[in-house]
């Protein structure tokens, strides 16, 4: 198989890319800029384009040949820091989308598949796990973010009413996992838990899925997924608590322990990011961050399970190999090397 991957220098991305390529496949790999990918993708053997989801037309020609579309790419990680997104969260993750969906269509591209999140699956009044059928809610529709991934799949579904390309979607939960050199927020949370920068455990957590599962669901989705269908991929549970105490295992870091109240923590994330605006520097913390927390959403992946041969891997595997990686690159950044 040739495959074109979005977003390769990315968490889920990268992830994708090296597993293609432990597994025989060709790989173009979409990058922003060649230094970068080159930096983050030189050892993989893939074919790096570069090129831009706003300008798809100047990368179309690179899907010519390719068997399969694996679309990564997303404006997500700034719309946890101050500002407007708007505008290019409808130009990136909406109208881009479809804009590259065409272009394969017309290069012949045999099937796609494009990511979404878990985070669009609305809740079940009766606070059971919900699965792919229960549409989005109030509190789904309020995160911009998630609005737009909505957007983008009611996109994806009018444009498989029109067009010949068979269309999967994944829908991740919380990724965590090596490779995350962007880095995402889940990368952030470990390399500041690392840096002894973490001074509270906030409530809350989510479903978390290594990104190295959620890449083999991707080429599962290939061959055994079916068109049109949404799959969410998302792993089993944990509270921050249990994410910060297990790194705490896994790297000999002591884990904070001081445990703030939902209240508590909206204030300090509010005037974080206030500070943090002024400053015009990243939040450590910010209200839709905690918020995200909170107003956590169980949610299945039993239909992934079930069609896709879907496994995951222990927490503390993920977490581990994510502490080891994060520390190789950090030696290799060092003045030393």
């Amino acid at each position: 198989m040739k495959a074109f991957v979005t977003g390769g220098t990315g968490l889920l991305g990268g992830n994708l890319v090296r597993l293609l390529r432990q597994q025989g496949h060709d790989v173009v790999a979409l990058v922003r800029d060649r230094a970068t990918g080159e930096r983050v993708l030189g050892d993989t053997g893939a074919d790096l384009v570069v090129g831009d989801l706003l300008e798809v037309d100047r990368f179309a020609p690179a899907l010519s040949g390719c068997d399969a579309l694996f679309h990564t790419a997303a404006y997500f990680r700034e719309t946890f820091q101050p500002g407007e997104h708007d505008a290019k969260l409808q130009a990136i993750n909406v109208d881009a989308t479809i804009a590259l969906l065409k272009a394969a269509d017309r290069a012949g591209v045999g099937r796609a598949v494009h990511v979404s999140s878990a985070g669009v699956i609305g809740h079940r009044p009766d606070g059971a796990a919900a699965d792919e059928s229960v549409p989005a809610d109030r509190i789904v529709l309020e995160n911009p973010y998630l609005n737009s991934k909505v957007r983008s799949e009611q996109a994806v579904a009018e444009f498989l009413r029109t067009h010949r390309l068979p269309v999967v979607t994944i829908l991740p939960s919380w990724l965590f996992g090596p490779h995350d050199t962007a880095p995402s927020t889940s990368g952030r949370l470990v390399r500041n838990f690392l840096r002894g920068g973490i001074p509270a455990i906030l409530p809350g957590g989510g479903k978390i899925a290594d990104a190295r599962d959620v890449a083999q669901a991707m080429i599962s989705a290939v061959e055994r997924g079916r068109s049109g269908e949404r799959y969410v991929v998302g792993g089993p549970y944990a509270s921050l608590e249990t994410i910060l105490t297990t790194l705490q295992t896994v790297s000999g870091v002591p884990a904070p322990t001081r445990k703030p109240p939902y209240p508590v923590a909206l204030t300090v994330a509010w005037i974080s990011q206030t500070i943090a605006r002024a400053k015009h520097v990243p939040a450590l913390v910010n209200v839709k961050g905690v918020k995200s927390l909170h107003h956590n959403n169980p949610t299945s992946s039993d239909k992934a399970v079930r069609e896709l041969g879907v496994t995951f891997r222990p927490l503390e595997e993920t977490l581990r190999d994510t502490v080891e990686w994060c520390r190789d690159a950090s030696a290799a950044q060092s003045p030393a090397h």
